[in-house]
């Protein structure tokens, strides 16, 4: 199996562990409850050489709420989602590294009613 293919589906296996709804491909549709995660954007770079393939991927996943005042649970969800990539060590063809996060939490008017957005990038070395 593709490496990123590989880590997208365990990261939503994981994060359905969590608990949360999670989402991928698309947006949910209007009058999803809030609060919900989504994976979105994967890039893979190969490292290949004589017998193997080492690279990285980068996948991003992003937490809406509907409630501004909530920012420390869009806050705790984050930190969950980001200690549950810290603990992914194997998928059945590959071996993982975490090798860095980037977190933001950011305003949201894309819709009728302000929504809170929060964002984690997150980077793993494989091989």
């Amino acid at each position: 199996m593709d490496p990123q293919q590989e880590l997208f589906t365990e990261l939503k296996i994981m994060i359905a562990e969590l608990g949360y709804d999670v989402y991928d491909g698309f947006l949910p549709p209007e009058g999803t409850p809030y609060p919900f995660v989504y994976l979105g954007d994967s890039n893979a770079s190969d490292e290949p050489n004589k017998s193997a393939i080492f690279g990285t991927v980068t996948q991003t996943i992003h937490v809406w709420h509907d409630d501004p005042m909530e920012r420390g649970t869009v806050s705790a969800m984050l930190l969950k989602l980001k200690s549950a990539a810290r603990r992914l060590e194997h998928t059945k063809n590959f071996g993982w590294n975490v090798t860095g996060m980037n977190q933001r939490i950011i305003p949201d008017n894309t819709t009728g009613r302000p929504l809170l957005h929060g964002v984690i990038d997150l980077r793993f070395h494989f091989c």
